[in-house]
């Protein structure tokens, strides 16, 4: 038995990651709680292991005195002799017991204690395995689904796929493998939560890295990325060779690396003359990013063009921003889209101004800059109905924008 116990202890170190020196304090305190439980106290009874037999033994250690009060604790002087005539007062004096009685119940508490320190040990082993893969990309499959979530089984896991971290547009079936972003992993009282995104704009980042020599080794550099999933994406990038073109490295020949990333999404969108579900590209634009902010703002709102960029002397990351009139809609974008994704991208508060509107407001100093309508910096997590309202990704949202352009 001793040697199945031994060989039960370093089973439980190799394959299930729990020290051998845990297992032993967890069958210790067992049999101290046991004892505690049959004879009420346990600060008499002391108990060894012996490494070399895998033996347990537990032992009442009694005190040699005049008046015996207590014989759990205690033992007389003469009683004492009579087993050694060498004891005197105050001597500890070690008697073995035989734990028959109790026993089975500390095996049965050591046994709790042993699986509850293995479910701390697994979840903490899970912890760090994915706190490692924290942003970053991994490959899963699609396991089920509910109101909430698409789980996704990362191997030893299922990963949380919230509505609002979907690509909008995008579905998938069971048992479909599809790569997600990890931007969060919590180790809670419930267990290890995964969180993870195909929507997140570092993703977009990721898999550049991936598809991108040049990216992954350094020599062009992503500083920021600002995307509304599904729709359109902003990708700033520097070049840390002046051999070598930023922007065109990212694009790659004939659009093949923009290609590459947009293939891993599969957004669609309705079609109002088909009436029906259409595939789309998430649209990449490439920005080469500057130290200038001036200029970096000039660049972020293409297409459009900029006349002049006003620093706010009261506010360091807002500014002010003159196009020329017929340029006005284009620097805006589609619902604001255009110069949403120019400001999350640079940090800045942008306020865009016609030529004209700004003339006006040069002639009448009086309009406080606070009327200009602003474009505040989007949360890299969007909030899933706003995405929808933004995208029109609804059949009906889809339905009625088709049927008003086709009026304008």
């Amino acid at each position: 038995m001793s040697k199945e116990m031994l060989e039960a202890f370093r089973i439980l170190e190799e394959d299930k990651g729990i020290k051998k020196d845990d297992i032993i304090d967890a069958v210790k305190e067992s049999l101290r709680s046991a004892y505690r439980r049959r004879y009420g106290q346990a600060d008499s009874a002391a108990i060894d292991f012996n490494e070399k037999t895998g033996d347990f033994h537990v032992y009442t250690v009694r005190e040699v005195v005049d008046e015996v009060f207590d014989s759990r604790l205690e033992i007389s002087l003469k009683d004492a002799l009579a087993i050694n005539t060498a004891y005197e007062l105050g001597d500890k004096i070690r008697f073995e017991e035989a734990p028959t009685e109790f026993g089975r119940v500390a095996a049965q508490s050591a046994k709790q204690t042993i699986m509850e320190k293995m479910r701390k040990q697994t979840r903490m082993i899970t912890y760090n395995t994915y706190k490692e893969h924290e942003q970053e990309i991994m490959s899963g499959t699609v396991e089920r689904f509910d109101n909430k979530f698409i789980y996704v089984d990362l191997g030893s896991i299922e990963a949380q796929l919230s509505k609002q971290d979907q690509v909008p547009g995008e579905s998938f079936s069971s048992h479909d493998r599809i790569e997600v972003y990890v931007y969060k992993v919590e180790d809670n009282p419930r267990g290890v939560s995964v969180f993870v995104s195909r929507s997140h704009p570092e993703m977009i980042k990721r898999l550049m890295e991936q598809e991108i020599p040049e990216v992954y080794d350094g020599t062009v550099e992503i500083m920021s990325v600002s995307r509304e999933a599904g729709d359109r994406t902003k990708v700033a990038v520097r070049s840390h060779n002046p051999n070598v073109d930023a922007i065109g490295t990212i694009v790659g020949r004939g659009g093949a690396n923009i290609k590459k990333i947009t293939s891993k999404f599969h957004p669609r969108r309705y079609d109002a003359k088909l009436d029906q579900m259409v595939p789309i590209e998430e649209n990449i634009d490439v920005i080469e990013w500057v130290p200038d902010p001036a200029e970096f703002i000039y660049n972020a709102l293409a297409p459009a063009e900029v006349d002049q960029v006003i620093f706010n002397e009261n506010d360091s990351k807002r500014a002010l921003v003159v196009v020329p009139d017929n340029k006005l809609s284009l620097a805006i974008g589609r619902r604001g889209q255009n110069v949403r994704l120019a400001a999350h991208l640079t940090g800045y508060r942008i306020d865009i101004k016609s030529a004209s509107e700004f003339e006006a407001m040069e002639t009448n100093p009086v309009e406080d800059i606070k009327d200009v309508q602003e474009a505040p910096v989007i949360e890299e997590v969007f909030d899933a109905n706003l995405v929808e309202e933004i995208l029109g990704e609804t059949a009906e949202g889809a339905k009625q924008e088709n049927l008003e352009s086709t009026v304008d």
